[in-house]
């Protein structure tokens, strides 16, 4: 059953909310340099991120350990210098500029011995218009500030009919810009909604001074947390994007219930507990629903996601402690004048004026369930049909990593990926490495080799490399098709499966290379995907049965949930692999969805669902127990959420949407799935949905094993609830 309002008044949470309040001053400075000191451990000497997605058991793990043991030679990064002269490289003046720039990066400090296309033939194309050659870098950790100003003088040197462009992982980090202000941005965002919500500067300025001195301590937690578990350099935006949004909504939820007890006549200590002991426990019923959701991730067996998942849930975790223990504390200091500052009540004015109350009207939100509860078949058909349309897309997903083909045409990775593209062929980007155990240094592969050369989508195959200890051989092969398409994906599927086990001596022989890894990875994203989504859904059923007492309620939320966030990976495969409207939302050309990203939403998406399934439910199930009339219950709870829903999933929404103001093109993927997902879970399945489906349901809404639904009694006008166990 749940709590009573008098139990909760006198429970753990109303405790820890009276001593918060009362002690205001101790717990504000508490946060205050709890917060500096672990911000100045964490920034000042938090993990480096770790971007290496390989490992485990693929192919391409036991290739690239095949490759780190025998041939350390090949372990630092390099960069790719491609040229395009129109009147070919053998021109005076063109040579000269090529010469000048190759000098340049031979001179560099972070880069090795540059061999000049003029020194080898294979470097330059048949009609000598296009060459290229290979960078080495001296440090495998090269700072993106040391790589920049080579890609600065590189695009300088472009012009009079030559141009040239500098392509690796390295460069193309160096020349993506930083996120920039998208997160303030957000931020603004939010204070406006707010603002217009609450109608007060005081009451706005809560939820955000809440979240953001939450949001500093658990970004730089997450920092220390990377020396435990690693993660890769995309979770402190990811953990600030969805810290942030679930910071400011969990403060504006309690800020409510605040507000609320106020207008009741309780004063500003007793309103605190409430509003703590009502509103914080939703608060951490959900924030634990997110953080379980999260952790749902690990099940997927890569050990970079988990480090995503335990960053993000830190950072979650920290929004959480401060709803419900800093913002008491700013709740004592600002009393009766959370209303300071307001918007002026006209429209309320005006209905006063004209005889009628304004609490006296029905709200829009409760005309709006009434129109859905007297046809509630029709309109759960009609939601849950398009939901099932929007998700149809979802079927074709195809995952894969970004890469230089398809970043912003002006970067020079891009420059140098259509340049090498177009001389060497598009594969020439996408090469795959074959690694394996030989027993001497005249090993032979020429089998292997000529079985690779002679498949179709294979460019060409290089000769076969020993390693200088004689135990491991390697060689590369080019395919016709690009890092992006799915023929080079199937290419690799082909080669493992049926080429090499059927050549003499393929046997042991393991296809590898960032291609082969990326494949790989997604691959086993792919696969155990399914069994995250199971493990998710059962963990957030069994806590939101124990919160709601109702197991009819749980499984309508897990179905909901999946529907909406089945149709935000629709939107996403539409928008950015199909391309429908992808320039509008800042995404260069049509590729696949970033594989970690589907991975992340799933959890973090099924987390906040049940926030506002939290949410809802528990008022829908107060107004039950005190009336005793599922269609009154769900029309009130209804009513008295939808401002604040709406507030919260408007918050949501603008926080996600502002990572398209960034460069990162997977977070961009992130923040526009997870934005639709919140704007449908908002909109078609807390307004359409879930009225019609618990009219559908009735009294079953309550349905629990060994209890009996509430009745409403006789004796009271209101018809307080019993509940009586079988």
């Amino acid at each position: 059953m749940m709590p009573t309002e008098a139990s909760r008044t006198d429970g753990a949470l109303a405790k820890l909310a009276r001593f918060c309040y009362r002690r205001r001053r101790l717990v504000l400075l508490t946060w205050i340099v709890g917060v500096i000191a672990v911000a100045f451990v964490g920034f000042g000497y938090g993990a480096a991120p770790d971007n290496d997605f390989s490992g485990g058991d693929s192919d391409s793990a036991k290739a690239q350990a095949l490759i780190e043991k025998h041939f350390p030679e090949r372990q630092g990064d390099t960069l790719t210098l491609a040229i395009k002269a129109e009147r070919g490289i053998d021109d005076p003046a063109v040579r000269q500029k090529i010469e000048k720039v190759i000098a340049d990066l031979a001179a560099s400090p972070i880069t090795g011995p540059v061999t000049s296309p003029y020194q080898d033939e294979d470097l330059v194309t048949k009609d000598r218009r296009i060459a290229r050659t290979t960078i080495p870098l001296t440090d495998k950790d090269v700072k993106k500030t040391e790589v920049k100003p080579l890609v600065a003088m590189v695009k300088e040197a472009s012009g009079d009919g030559v141009t040239v462009g500098l392509g690796g992982n390295a460069a193309e980090k160096a020349e993506t810009p930083p996120q920039g202000p998208a997160e303030g941005v957000g931020v603004l965002t939010a204070a406006v909604i707010l603002f217009i919500a609450f109608g007060s500067l005081v009451a706005m300025g809560l939820p955000i001074v809440t979240a953001l001195l939450a949001l500093l301590g658990g970004v730089a937690l997450v920092k220390l947390v990377g020396h435990v578990v690693p993660a890769p350099d995309f979770t402190l935006i990811f953990a600030a994007m969805v810290g942030l949004g679930v910071g400011i909504d969990y403060a504006l939820f309690i800020v409510t219930r605040y507000k609320d007890s106020l207008q009741e006549g309780d004063d500003p200590e007793a309103a605190t507990v409430k509003a703590i002991a009502t509103a914080g426990h939703a608060v951490l019923f959900a924030g634990t629903t997110v953080v379980i959701a999260l952790l749902g991730l690990v099940v997927m067996g890569q050990r970079l996601m988990t480090g995503v998942a335990v960053a993000t849930s830190a950072t979650v975790l920290v929004t959480m402690i401060a709803a419900v223990t800093l913002l008491p504390a700013f709740l004592g200091f600002t009393g009766y004048k959370i209303n300071s500052l307001c918007l002026p009540r006209r429209i309320s004015r005006r209905r006063e004026a004209d005889g009628v109350p304004a609490r006296a009207r029905r709200t829009l939100a409760e005309r709006w369930a009434g129109v859905v509860q007297r046809k509630p078949l029709i309109a759960a058909v009609l939601a849950g049909g398009l939901l099932l349309v929007m998700s149809a897309p979802t079927l074709s997903m195809r995952l894969s990593q970004p890469d230089a083909s398809v970043q912003p045409h002006d970067r020079s990775s891009y420059i140098s990926y259509e340049i090498l593209s177009e001389g060497f062929g598009p594969g020439y980007s996408a090469p795959l490495i074959f690694a394996t155990e030989v027993g001497s240094k005249g090993a032979d592969l020429s089998n292997v080799i000529e079985a690779v050369r002679k498949t179709e989508g294979v460019a060409y195959a290089t000769p076969s490399q020993v390693s200088k200890d004689g135990q491991a051989a390697m060689f590369m092969a080019f395919p016709k098709t690009g890092y992006q398409d799915e023929a080079t994906t199937n290419l690799v599927h082909e080669l493992r499966d049926d080429v090499l086990p059927q050549a003499s001596g393929g046997e042991g022989v393991y296809v590898g290379g960032p291609n082969a890894a990326t494949i790989d990875f997604a691959d086993e994203a792919g696969s155990r995907l399914p069994l995250m989504i199971a493990v998710v859904i059962v963990m957030s059923l069994v806590l939101l049965v124990a919160l709601v007492r109702s197991v009819t309620i749980a499984l309508q939320a897990a179905v909901m949930n999946l529907l909406s966030i089945g149709a935000a990976y629709g939107v996403l495969v539409a928008v950015v692999q199909w391309g429908w409207l992808g320039s509008a939302f800042g995404f260069p050309t049509e590729m696949p969805v970033t594989t970690w990203v589907p991975m992340m939403m799933m959890p973090v998406l099924f987390g906040l669902s049940m926030d506002y399934e939290v949410f809802l439910i528990s008022r829908v199930r107060e107004e039950y127990e005190r009336t005793g009339d599922t269609r009154r219950a769900v029309t009130l709870g209804l009513a008295r959420t939808a401002k604040v829903i709406t507030a919260a999933a408007a918050i949501m929404v603008a926080v996600f949407t502002t990572s398209l103001l960034g460069p990162d093109l997977a977070v961009k993927q992130g923040g526009l799935g997870m934005a639709v997902a919140v704007l449908i879970d908002a909109t078609i399945v807390r307004m359409v949905l879930v009225p019609a489906v618990m009219e559908l349901c009735g009294k079953a809404n309550w349905w629990m094993p060994g209890r009996r639904v509430p009745k409403a009694t006789a004796a009271s006008p209101a018809g307080v609830g019993e509940e009586a166990r079988v």
